[in-house]
């Protein structure tokens, strides 16, 4: 999630020599060839759109503008979410910022970051759909600042007036079932349930939660948003069946963004085919993998005991 966007006042020479090495490798790297059903039989679809890369991406707290294209470059993502409260950007803030990611060339969506009733985010999702021309937006209304969890109440209320407004709304919000069920049925676009609080890098916290969205809600596009820190979390959430991930913090905050952008959008690919494989069951008593069927006891015995079986 983007709750902060900083990258106006980044400076290029921050962090910008100490990837470059790795730079085009990582991007080789990514865009290396997978399995078929991680390339074009595997696309999904959102808001009316086909997409690839089941990894959308945030864009702030990167240590340099050009580490933020690099990690964009090696995540393969095709969706990048942007912030619009922090840079007034109806004053004309942050511009060389927003061609920037225009220059991505990645499909924006507009985020509602720091707002707190459903009329500052309706508010701010009209002036992001002037200002960028996409009806897309990422809904957060905050309910409580120590946890920045969102206010269900005002999440709702938001997505029904958006919808109608003709919005294509991804809606972050918790692992409520209740909730992500009434977000459906309002038609946002997305439910973006999170796996932990905000930035907290903590990974899925209730994976009974989760699974239980997925297989409660088969029809609707499931996005997990927030709280993932490593690239195996992302496949944990992607082998339960989840659309896609959406993750910042974990990317931007790491020691090497732009090898863990890649790292990411590898996790994604191995967890979304791990789902499609389908796991063996869990059991509770060992089961040999090596059939002993028709072996005698006495040739058992025999090897644990490290001799001959005699004649």
């Amino acid at each position: 999630m983007d709750t902060d966007i900083t990258a106006p006042e980044l400076s290029v020479s921050q962090g910008a020599a100490a990837t470059a090495p790795a730079q085009g490798a990582l991007r080789a790297l990514a865009g290396a060839a997978a399995p078929p059903a991680a390339q074009g039989d595997d696309a999904w679809h959102v808001a009316g759109i086909t997409l690839r890369s089941r990894l959308l991406l945030g864009t702030s707290r990167y240590p340099s503008p050009q580490v933020l294209d690099d990690a964009v470059a090696a995540s393969g993502a095709q969706v990048l979410t942007v912030g619009l409260r922090r840079l007034q950007p109806e004053s004309g803030g942050g511009q060389a910022f927003w061609q920037r990611i225009a220059a991505l060339g990645c499909h924006l969506l507009p985020n509602t970051a720091g707002c707190h009733t459903a009329e500052q985010a309706v508010n701010l999702a009209l002036m992001a759909r002037e200002l960028f021309g996409t009806s897309w937006i990422k809904l957060e209304v905050v309910g409580d600042d120590y946890t920045l969890q969102p206010d269900p109440f005002g999440t709702l209320e938001a997505s029904a007036r958006l919808v109608r407004e003709g919005f294509a709304v991804f809606a972050y919000t918790t692992d409520d079932l209740v909730l992500a069920r009434r977000l459906h049925d309002a038609g946002v676009a997305a439910v973006m349930p999170w796996a932990a609080p905000i930035g907290s890098g903590r990974g899925p916290q209730n994976l009974h939660a989760l699974r239980t969205l997925r297989e409660r809600l088969p029809d609707a596009v499931l996005v997990v948003d927030a709280g993932l820190g490593k690239p195996s979390h992302a496949a944990q959430v992607m082998e339960l069946g989840f659309d896609a991930v959406l993750l910042n913090t974990a990317v931007a905050e790491s020691a090497d963004p732009v090898r863990m952008a890649a790292a990411f959008a590898q996790a994604v690919q191995a967890g979304r085919l791990g789902h499609l494989a389908g796991a063996m069951p869990e059991r509770d008593t060992a089961r040999a993998s090596t059939p002993t069927v028709g072996m005698p006891f006495w040739h058992d015995a025999a090897a644990v005991q490290g001799r001959e079986p005699a004649a």
